[in-house]
């Protein structure tokens, strides 16, 4: 009885949704973007991390130094970490 126990509970938290990274802004966007700017960097997807306390992450920037960048930016705009891909 406690391995079907274990087994249910197991198939229901593998079931439960995983949290969704939200879509900024316009206004959460454009200050994202200037960031960037000021890098030398455009472009890339701007996601909000739901489950990170509403970090900003931009996956494949792409930079006037011919690079592509991933950026993580805190939820009150500023820079803190860029990971070349």
């Amino acid at each position: 009885m406690k391995r079907i126990a274990m087994v249910l509970g197991a198939a229901i938290l593998a079931a439960t949704p995983v949290m969704a990274d939200e879509k900024a802004t316009d206004e959460e966007a454009a200050k994202v973007k200037a960031i960037l700017s000021a890098w030398g960097c455009e472009g890339g997807r701007i996601e909000k991390e739901s489950e990170a306390g509403g970090v900003f992450e931009v996956d494949d920037a792409k930079c006037k130094d011919g690079g592509q960048y991933d950026f993580r930016i805190s939820k009150d705009f500023k820079l803190k970490l860029i990971v070349t891909d």
